[in-house]
């Protein structure tokens, strides 16, 4: 079993930034990727960012590239630094593990946490 708990979500005016983490606990064996998904009212969850195991691969959806950035300090500890944010960054964001290699598909990805509100204002 594994545990996965975000944190960090909150209001923030658009143009600003904030920082999104993630914990996992629990059987590490079964952690390989991680990545962040995220769910706005009305919308599918899409994907935003993952990470390989060893933080040496990374892969961004295209409406986020270039503002944030994942790292990860650990097999369990992964961030989502998110800058110069939109309006339309606003969603529930999800943190994700899994033992993929490295994957944008939610599908993919075996435990989950609960999510976090991140609110942007105009």
């Amino acid at each position: 079993q594994v545990h996965v708990v975000e944190s960090g979500g909150r209001l923030v005016q658009a143009g600003g930034s904030l920082r999104l983490s993630c914990a996992a606990s629990g059987r590490i064996a079964s952690i390989y990727a991680m990545g962040w998904f995220r769910q706005a009212p009305g919308k599918k969850r899409e994907f935003v960012a993952a990470i390989s195991r060893n933080g040496g691969s990374m892969e961004y959806a295209d409406s986020v590239k270039g503002r944030f950035t994942i790292s990860r300090d650990n097999v369990v500890t992964v961030y989502l630094q998110m800058n110069e944010v939109k309006p339309e960054d606003t969603a529930v964001y999800f943190c994700a593990a899994g033992g993929v290699l490295l994957s944008t598909r939610d599908f993919e990805y075996d435990y989950w946490g609960q999510g976090t509100q991140v609110t942007v204002s105009s």
